[in-house]
């Protein structure tokens, strides 16, 4: 058996967006049939000069894929000292019925395009199907990979959009006005670009709450991306208060995701949540129950989208001879 080696330019000709929304789909609905293993991941911080890495390892017996991803952050002096990026991601994709490795292929494209791609399921799962108009909070990469994602699945009339930085702010308004045509109205303070918002998008690095719940208009579709780790926050815990509560993962969203902060505060309980979000895709659960429902879609993210997306850029790359095949085992 060889190995295929997948470098970036490669990986990124061999997935389409509306592939990763089928493929995250597909990892959801796979998780909440019991066709998952998925371990909690490992992550190691190093020293403050350096920075962190990350190992996510999931099992799919859907189609008998064993994927585990490294991902690394920080790393501030790499450019200079070692002409590499600050960032990088690499995944190894292995057969489920023999164990053996059969892709290794880069991953720093991978995290950022499933993200964005399950803001667009829980779009369209959960958002009133007259909604419009979307705000972003937070105006970086992932921001614009969630506009990416959503416009595959509704028409998006209009974004209003606030940053902490203004350059940044005026960066993304000239992106998505270029590549989408989609008018950005910059909101001169969060309050009013919450206030306009038919779906409220959070992309920021989580450092403290920023959406206040008197801002939040009846039936708002909130999609929390950026709290993924104990502590991190970009809510106010009141917003739960009533609303529809749907997470990727019960047990990462009570420990990392948005959803811990008002369980600690005992604004609601664990079984105030309505559902995994792979449940409502099977039909188990109901979605949005009408159109004044305020709905909070809480992702931290899960291997099991890792691995469904890097299985479906394999068999792309393997389709279309892709990539430079090693022999790994002699």
């Amino acid at each position: 058996m060889k190995t295929l080696l997948l470098k970036k330019e490669e990986v990124r000709g061999l997935i389409r967006m509306k592939e990763v929304i089928v493929t995250v789909e597909e990892a959801y609905k796979a998780f909440n049939s019991g066709q998952v293993i998925q371990p909690p991941y490992i992550g190691i911080d190093l020293p403050s000069h350096r920075g962190e890495i990350d190992f996510k390892l999931g099992y799919n017996q859907g189609n008998e894929m064993i994927s585990m991803k490294a991902s690394s952050g920080g790393f501030t002096g790499n450019p200079e000292q070692y002409g590499v990026p600050n960032g990088m991601g690499t995944v190894l994709l292995f057969d489920g019925m023999s164990g053996a490795l059969v892709c290794v292929m880069d991953g720093s494209l991978l995290t950022g395009l499933r993200t964005g791609a399950c803001g667009a399921v829980s779009v369209k799962a959960l958002a009133r199907k007259n909604a419009s108009r979307i705000t972003s909070i937070g105006t970086g990469n992932q921001a614009r990979m969630q506009i990416r994602a959503i416009r595959e699945v509704m028409k998006i009339e209009e974004i209003h959009a606030w940053d902490h930085h203004p350059e940044t702010l005026a960066r993304y308004k000239a992106d998505i006005e270029s590549e989408f045509g989609i008018r950005v109205i910059t909101a001169n303070s969060k309050q009013e670009a919450v206030e306009n918002a038919d779906i409220l998008i959070t992309t920021t690095r989580g450092k403290g709450s920023l959406v206040e719940a008197q801002w939040i208009k009846p039936g708002t579709h909130i999609v929390a991306i950026g709290t993924d780790a104990p502590g991190k926050q970009e809510f106010d815990p009141q917003i739960f208060r009533g609303a529809k509560v749907v997470v990727d993962s019960i047990a990462q969203c009570i420990e990392k995701g948005e959803t811990q902060h008002p369980l600690r505060q005992k604004i609601m309980a664990q079984g105030d949540i309505h559902a995994e979000i792979g449940e409502i895709l099977l039909g188990k659960k109901p979605g949005r129950a009408n159109d004044d429902e305020v709905t909070i879609f809480d992702s931290t993210g899960m291997a099991i989208q890792d691995n469904t997306t890097a299985a479906k850029i394999y068999r792309n790359a393997i389709e279309n001879k892709v990539g430079a095949f090693f022999e790994f085992l002699e």
